[in-house]
């Protein structure tokens, strides 16, 4: 399965000769809101994020990019909040120009206020698009190198599409 999808996106990118431009590339900015799962419910009840990525189309149905923001988790019972600033790559599917999408963002959260550095992190997508918004669900996921100590959340969030002009 791995194979085909390497070969459909490779398919993808040798179709796509045409540079970055203000057609086919933008920044999205946006908000999350979540709720901590695994063991780090025990310490959170709660996150708020604000999202920033900057999205090329390689091809008609596939996009990618850097993604970027910040994910504040509030203390539970008296804790420490703490966040993750994450660093990676994007990569969104849309079967059509407008409807659902599919996709996931890997790279490198640094963990804030927390003891620990941070971990390799994978957030996969499901979600709605149009021309100016996405509107998704998400399941995030930081990889600490302390068993048991993975951040975990899922919520939703909404991104807006700012164009180049």
């Amino acid at each position: 399965m791995c194979t085909i999808g390497f070969i459909a996106i490779s398919y993808s990118f040798a179709q796509n000769t045409e540079a970055v431009t203000s057609k086919n590339s933008w920044l999205k900015a946006g908000i999350s809101a979540s709720a901590p799962v695994g063991n780090t419910s025990n310490f959170s009840s709660f996150a708020l994020g604000v999202d920033l990525s900057g999205q090329f189309m390689a091809s008609k149905n596939v996009g990618l990019g850097i993604a970027s923001g910040y994910t504040n988790f509030f203390g539970k019972n008296g804790g420490n909040d703490f966040g993750i600033v994450p660093l990676g790559a994007l990569l969104r599917y849309y079967p059509a120009s407008e409807g659902f999408f599919a996709g996931t963002d890997l790279g490198y959260s640094f963990l804030t206020n927390s003891g620990s550095d941070g971990g390799f992190y994978v957030k996969p997508q499901l979600g709605y698009h149009n021309y100016d918004w996405n509107i998704f669900g998400f399941y995030n996921q930081v990889f600490i190198s302390t068993p048991g100590s993975d951040v975990q959340n899922v919520g939703v969030a909404a991104t807006y599409n700012i164009r180049f002009k």
